[in-house]
């Protein structure tokens, strides 16, 4: 008599997901995964702890030292990049922190690109959202050549604008000048932070959820970047945004509030309040991210703003008290969590 197959259908499922993972992973690497940790080491010219740290520091996952999972081209990455820390004489806090910050933003990328593809997928073909995600990484293979030429030619343009500000800011600059103890980009820095969040998306789908924190990120986004600022990064829901002055910093802060305030933006129907914030000061930037107490300033001002309201400290207002673009007006002493008693100002356009 034979015997029934043990094996259910989610094993089954299993096992069938595995088998197209890695079909996928061969075609994405375009090589086999034949070596091992002490394997890639070797092949690499390093020590394995230099290899396991390079692996870390990248964001993914440690194999077991017998395990086959990396490819020649890992073997290749790691190599050229012990042999530029020694031609350059970095050290591993350098070179952590470079293959870190690849690691992150192609993690954050990676799977930024995959939700948008698996997003149209299950807009257009009204499929289901799982159906989309296992559509999308099927597609992967012939789309890679595309997204690989974007990207690097998004980074190419990326660092060229970003060599062009620091060649223009610190060219005049000595190696001994200014106070090396201090802080040392002067920068406006903005938070702008949906009022209620929570209660205006209860409501919401998941769908309609995505769109909505999309469109709040890509709008803030696309403001920023018009007026010359740059948006660090997004916090649930607040945007932190900096620009090379105040005035550029108080033209985006400007922008975002008219723009919010709009009945065009409305979200069921009512416009979507935010809480807006701008601080003049001095900052470190490190890691993609900025730091400082103007930092902080900023993001207590903004919990403390009235919604449509933008709130800014004593530095912010004697930096733009020079233009007649803008208006400002004293508001109350605000006593903000872990800074104290602070004076503040609200901005407004000049009438």
């Amino acid at each position: 008599m034979q015997q029934p197959d043990e094996s259910g259908p989610d094993e089954a499922t299993q096992s069938d997901g595995r088998a197209i993972a890695a079909r996928l992973d061969h075609e994405i690497l375009g090589e086999s995964r034949e070596l091992t940790a002490t394997e890639l080491a070797a092949v690499a010219d390093v020590d394995e702890e230099f290899a396991r740290n390079y692996w870390r520091a990248l964001g993914l996952p440690i194999a077991a030292r017998d395990r086959r999972a990396f490819t020649p081209a890992d073997a290749e990455a790691v190599h050229e990049m012990a042999e530029t820390a020694r031609e350059r004489q970095w050290d591993i806090a350098t070179v952590s922190t470079l293959v870190r910050s690849v690691g992150h933003t192609m993690d954050r990328l990676a799977l930024w690109q995959l939700e948008a593809l698996a997003d149209h997928i299950m807009r257009t073909q009204g499929i289901s959202d799982a159906a989309a995600r296992t559509q999308t990484v099927d597609s992967l293979p012939d789309l890679m050549p595309m997204l690989q030429t974007q990207l690097l030619h998004a980074w190419r343009r990326q660092l060229a604008a970003w060599a062009s500000r620091y060649a223009i800011e610190f060219s005049d600059t000595g190696p001994q000048a200014g106070d090396a103890g201090a802080l040392p980009m002067p920068r406006a820095v903005g938070f702008v932070d949906i009022v209620q969040f929570t209660q205006r998306t209860t409501a919401l789908e998941s769908r309609e959820l995505a769109s909505f924190v999309q469109n709040f990120e890509a709008t803030c986004r696309d403001i920023v970047t018009a007026h010359g600022g740059r948006v660090v990064k997004t916090i649930g829901d607040a945007v932190l945004f900096i620009t090379d002055d105040a005035a550029a910093g108080a033209d985006v802060a400007l922008a975002l509030a008219q723009q919010w305030q709009s009945p065009q933006n409305a979200v069921d129907g009512e416009p979507l309040a935010v809480r807006i914030s701008l601080v003049w000061g001095r900052v470190l930037s490190r890691f993609g991210d900025v730091f400082g107490p103007s930092v902080n300033l900023a993001a207590r001002l903004a919990s403390a703003s009235e919604p449509g309201q933008i709130l800014i400290d004593e530095a912010t207002r004697e930096a733009l008290q020079v233009s007649e673009r803008f208006s400002i007006r004293q508001c109350a002493v605000q006593s903000l969590p872990g800074i104290g008693e602070v004076p503040t100002w609200a901005l407004d356009p000049a009438l």
